[in-house]
This record gives C-alpha cells, sequence and structure tokens, in this order.
C-alpha cells in the first residue's frame, strides 16, 4: 500500500501546479480552461499539462497537488470525488462503489 505524505519535496514541486488548480475557484479561470485549455495552463510546465489534459488524478497527486485543489479541476471538468478517488486506486467507479457502505450504491 502506498503512502502519501504531504511534504516539503512534494509541497514545492507540486506548488505550480496547486496555484493552478486553486486558480478554478474564479469563474473567469474556469471558463477559460473549458474554452481553450493550453492558454488556461500557460505557465505549467509540460509534465504538468500533460496531467492535467488527461485528467490523470493519480499522477498528479504523486507530483504533489493537493485533493482539495484537485477538486477544483474535478468539479470544472464534471467529474464526482467518486470517480476520482475511484482513478486514485484504480478502480472503475463501479467497483469502488461497491466498496462504498452507502445505500443504494451498490
Amino acid at each position: 500500500m502506498s503512502r502519501y505524505v504531504f511534504d516539503l519535496e512534494r509541497s514545492a514541486r507540486g506548488l505550480r501546479l496547486n496555484r493552478f488548480l486553486h486558480s478554478l475557484t474564479e469563474a473567469s479561470k474556469r471558463k477559460l480552461l473549458l474554452e481553450n485549455p493550453e492558454a488556461a495552463m500557460n505557465g505549467l510546465s509540460d509534465e504538468e499539462k500533460d496531467m492535467v489534459r488527461r485528467l490523470d488524478w493519480k499522477a498528479m497527486q504523486d507530483y504533489g497537488a493537493s485533493f482539495f485543489c484537485l477538486e477544483k479541476l474535478a468539479r470544472t471538468r464534471g467529474v464526482s470525488n467518486p470517480q476520482m478517488v475511484a482513478a486514485f486506486r484504480g478502480e472503475s467507479l463501479e467497483a469502488f462503489l461497491k466498496t462504498r457502505r452507502v445505500p443504494g450504491a451498490r
């Protein structure tokens, strides 16, 4: 089982990505990302842009993105928390929901 310790190294590496993700709290930034993703991602590294384009939640988390910042991207792109968490775990949404003790989720 992997452990995700948000240490100083991971924090520093993910700072630029987290700032971008957090900027999605602004309606104008969300609109730009949806209408012109490349312009919205100006300032990110090629690696960061690639992770965002692919919505590679696990890669972004491993890189240093905060879960709370990832939620901003998820909401902008219409991805639910269960969908995002399933991707972290490498599971389909259906398989993930079967592990939850939520009435009606199975």
